[in-house]
């Protein structure tokens, strides 16, 4: 007998289950309450939690006790700031030693030799070179990079550079830029068990940033949504074990 239309095998299903008695149905899972997804906290370390005062807290900060229900706050404060661009987590990628992933993002806004348009604009000043800024992290590698920005901005520029090779810095969709982090990212879980295993930690909890981000930042700004994925895939028993190729 020939395949029916598409779809019409889940058309059956639900006349049929529509036409049998209530006490016949399957019954319905309930979507977890807010008291329940506060419950379950009970699984997971409290101090992920655990309040902090607002005051002397930086303006730019989100604290741990302001996540909703089922999230948790990827706060620098605690184990969960492995998982920050921030965090001195060295990675190798493309043959290359980073000392943290924003040492990594930021040191593509630089010139990659003399005979990089940007080393050349005339009454620039770089104040670090490339190398230098793959080297460091925290807000030392992100002051690195607002040095950068201003520098682009007056050359009127919106592109960074790997391998010798350009691309749009904030795309409308996803590009290159996003491969590159989405590469790096995942080869600084895999390189460092316990970012790995604070990672896996973290369970099925939405994860969330410490910081205010911007508004329609692109893709690769939202890093919890990457982590969040690369966490998925090492449930799945898909952990990466070779360097990814990009495209």
């Amino acid at each position: 007998m020939p395949p029916g239309p598409p779809g019409l095998g889940a058309f059956v299903l639900s006349v049929a289950l529509a036409v049998l008695p209530l006490d016949a149905r399957p019954p319905r899972v309930a979507a977890p309450t807010v008291a329940e997804l506060l419950a379950a906290r009970v699984d997971y370390p409290a101090h992920w939690w655990a309040a902090v005062p607002k005051e002397g807290a930086p303006d730019w900060e989100i604290l741990p006790q302001e996540a909703g229900p089922g999230e948790v706050i990827v706060s620098k404060r605690h184990e969960l700031g492995l998982l920050s661009n921030f965090a001195p987590t060295p990675f190798t990628f493309r043959g290359k030693r980073y000392a943290s992933l924003e040492g990594f993002w930021q040191m593509m806004l630089y010139p990659e030799g003399p005979g990089d348009p940007r080393a050349r604009f005339p009454g620039l000043a770089w104040a670090y070179t490339r190398e230098q800024v793959a080297q460091m992290t925290a807000f030392e590698a992100k002051r690195a990079g607002t040095l950068a920005e201003a520098n682009m901005e007056r050359m009127g520029i919106g592109w960074a550079s790997f391998e010798g090779r350009r691309f749009e810095y904030r795309p409308a969709r996803p590009g290159r830029h996003h491969r590159l982090i989405v590469a790096a990212m995942e080869e600084k879980v895999r390189q460092n068990p316990e970012v790995r295993k604070v990672l896996l930690a973290t369970g099925d909890l939405v994860l969330k940033p410490d910081h205010h981000q911007e508004a329609g930042a692109p893709d690769a700004w939202r890093y919890c949504e990457i982590l969040t994925r690369i966490r998925a895939k090492l449930a799945r028993g898909g952990g990466s074990h070779a360097p990814p190729i990009l495209r």
